[in-house]
């Protein structure tokens, strides 16, 4: 990014509760356009309650309340007149489990274009998933099987389909919350290498507990500590001359 371009996202004082239990404390924070940013921190520390926070996730769960600005492209995502649905479509989910339809291959990546009238005939849906699961590193190996059940897949394949489902409704964010934690050594390298592929196109915010990754394919790393960004900023920095102590013991391994 350079230095005059206004980021992707940009959080303002965040607070956020469960109840009366506040989870995310005065967070602030700018994610730039095209670029993988990291959090890292120990389980329970507010990474995923973050991460669903950037695409109104947290909604769904009664109880929630939100203090604080979350802006995309400028505009608050929290206002009265945004639809959560139209956000939703322009910031896609990875979970941290593969989480397939019971339906082909075919259909897993038709179902977001379908719903959203995104493609006006059979031929233009045909060219919207396969151009979806070829993004997705996904297209050679079931070419000649869409009709298959996305079951029949191995979990690095469903991982990369659920990627490429959401590649299909045209995302400009794409958040993933462990995506890997799942998937064997192999399958974990790529995702790793699609992550950067797709960078070039997308923003990509990822939670992880694995540093490694992080330290592999993150631009730019956030540390979370009950609740509280501890640290952010270029990850070859978190990772070699951290500014804050806890992020210095905390990628040590002496915390965590």
């Amino acid at each position: 990014m350079l230095a005059h371009e206004a980021p992707k996202i940009s959080v303002r004082s965040l607070n956020f509760y469960y109840g009366k239990v506040r989870a995310l404390s005065e967070i602030s924070i700018d994610m730039r356009a095209r670029e993988i940013t990291a959090l890292i921190g120990p389980s329970g520390c507010g990474k995923s309650t973050f991460l669903r926070c950037l695409n109104r996730m947290n909604d769904t769960i009664p109880g929630t309340q939100i203090e604080g600005e979350v802006l995309i492209d400028g505009i608050d995502i929290y206002r009265s007149d945004l639809d959560p649905v139209d956000l939703r479509q322009r910031v896609g989910m990875v979970f941290q489990k593969p989480n397939p339809f019971p339906q082909s291959v075919f259909d897993n990546v038709a179902f977001g274009p379908r719903i959203l009238g995104l493609a006006s005939s059979r031929p233009e849906l045909e060219e919207i998933v396969e151009r979806s699961l070829r993004r997705a590193a996904l297209w050679d190996e079931v070419a000649d099987q869409v009709s298959k059940d996305a079951f029949e897949l191995s979990l690095g394949e469903q991982q990369r389909l659920c990627i490429a489902r959401v590649l299909a409704v045209k995302p400009e964010i794409i958040l993933m919350d462990e995506p890997t934690s799942a998937l064997d050594p192999i399958a974990t390298l790529e995702i790793e290498d699609l992550m950067s592929q797709l960078k070039e196109d997308y923003t990509i915010v990822i939670v992880t507990h694995n540093m490694q990754q992080a330290a592999r394919v993150s631009d730019r790393t956030g540390l979370f500590w009950l609740g509280e960004l501890v640290e952010f900023d270029e990850t070859r920095t978190i990772f070699t001359r951290p500014a804050q102590d806890r992020t210095e013991a905390y990628v040590t391994g002496r915390v965590g």
